[in-house]
C-alpha cells in the first residue's frame, strides 16, 4: 500500500523541522512507502487528501492536530482510501478518543499494523466534524484562541479565563425525534467522539462507530456550579452532574435568536441562527488499535494524565525521542 503524509507544519507547539526526519525514519523503519507533501494554507489539507485518493493512494497519514485531521479526513470520506494519524497537535481529540498514542514511534506502529475502523462523522450546515461541533461557551473560547499567534495549553486556558469573565449565554431550541427543547444553556456540543482533546471528556460513553451522536447541554448555573461542570469534564463525570443533559440523536436542529460562532473540532467557524446537525455512519476508513479499553470516570482520565506526564518527562530526557 501506497502512503501519502501530509504535515501540517503550523500545528502544535514543536517545530516540524526536528519532527519531520524523526518521522521518516520510523516510517521507513516499518516498512511504510510513502510519499510526503506539506500544507501551505488553511483547506489544502483536504484537497491534498482528494488528490492523493483520486491518484490511488492506498492511505493517507495526517501529521498534525485536529484542525489538520478534520481537513484530511473530509477529503476522505466516501472513499476506500484509509486515514493514519500522527497527533503532533495541541489537542489530539481524535487520536486520544481512538487510542491512537500521543507518541511518534506508536502511532506509526499503528498504522503499520493495518487495522482499520468504520468511522463516523458529523455535519453542522455542511461543515465536517469528527470530534466535535459546538455552540456557547466553547465556540466563544475557540473564536477567541483563532486570534492568537501561539498555541498550547497556557494559551488556552488564559482565553478560557478571560471569555468566562465576559461571556454570556443564549437561549436555544432544539429540535430532536419530534421533540422540542427549549433551554438557555452555557454551551450545546454535538459529539461524535468523547472529548474535546487533551482528555476533557465531553461526551465519555460517545462513540465513533454508533451512528448518533452523544449531545451534551451544560445549563446555566451560578460561578460554582459551572467549575464543578468543568472539572467534571477532566474526571469523566460529566453525566453525573446535575446542570448537565445528555442524549444521542442522528440528527437535530438547533436554533438561536441570531447568528454567531460555532466551533468544529476546535476551529472557529460563523453560523446562522438556525443549525442542521446530522450524523455520517461508517462514512471514513481509520487505522485504529486492534484493542479498545472501556471507559472508566476518574481512572481512565487519571492514567492517561500520568501517561501524557510521562511521556512529557522522556522527552526532556537528553538522548530520548518519542
Amino acid at each position: 500500500m501506497k502512503h501519502l503524509l501530509i504535515v501540517n507544519p503550523a500545528s502544535g507547539v514543536v517545530s516540524k523541522h526536528k519532527l519531520v526526519p524523526l518521522i521518516c525514519h520510523l516510517l521507513r523503519e516499518k516498512g511504510i512507502d510513502y510519499d510526503i507533501v506539506f500544507t501551505k494554507a488553511p483547506g489544502h489539507g483536504h484537497e491534498l487528501a482528494r488528490e492523493a485518493s483520486a491518484k490511488g493512494y492506498g492511505a493517507v497519514i495526517a501529521c498534525g492536530g485536529d484542525g489538520t485531521v478534520n481537513e484530511i479526513a473530509s477529503g476522505l470520506t466516501g472513499t476506500d482510501t484509509v486515514l493514519g494519524i500522527i497527533p503532533t497537535g495541541s489537542g489530539n481529540g481524535l487520536a486520544r478518543h481512538v487510542g491512537i498514542p500521543i507518541d511518534l514511534a506508536r502511532s506509526i506502529s499503528i498504522i503499520a499494523a493495518g487495522n482499520t475502523v468504520k468511522a463516523d462523522y458529523g455535519m453542522a450546515n455542511g461543515n465536517p466534524f469528527f470530534c466535535t461541533f459546538g455552540v456557547g461557551f466553547d465556540a466563544a473560547v475557540s473564536e477567541r484562541c483563532a486570534r492568537e499567534k501561539r498555541r498550547g495549553i497556557l494559551m488556552y486556558l488564559r482565553n478560557v479565563i478571560n471569555e468566562y469573565i465576559k461571556f454570556r449565554p443564549e437561549e436555544y431550541t432544539i429540535e430532536v425525534d419530534g421533540k422540542v427543547i427549549t433551554e438557555r444553556a452555557f454551551l450545546v456540543v454535538c459529539c461524535n467522539a468523547s472529548q474535546y482533546g487533551n482528555n476533557a471528556f465531553i461526551a465519555p460513553t460517545a462513540s465513533i462507530t454508533d451512528g448518533e451522536l452523544d449531545v451534551t447541554i451544560v445549563h446555566t448555573g451560578n460561578l460554582i456550579a459551572q467549575a464543578i461542570a468543568g472539572l467534571d469534564i477532566l474526571t469523566g463525570l460529566i453525566r453525573r452532574n446535575a446542570f448537565v443533559d445528555v442524549f444521542r440523536a442522528s440528527s437535530l436542529k438547533i436554533k438561536r435568536k441570531s447568528e454567531g460562532s460555532g466551533h468544529v473540532d476546535g476551529d472557529a467557524v460563523k453560523l446562522p441562527e438556525e443549525i442542521e446537525v446530522v450524523c455520517c455512519p461508517a462514512a471514513l476508513n481509520l487505522f485504529a488499535p486492534t484493542k479498545s479499553t472501556s471507559f472508566r470516570p476518574i481512572i481512565t482520565p487519571v492514567t492517561l494524565f500520568f501517561r501524557d506526564l510521562g511521556l512529557a518527562i522522556r522527552h526532556l530526557l537528553p538522548g530520548e525521542r518519542q
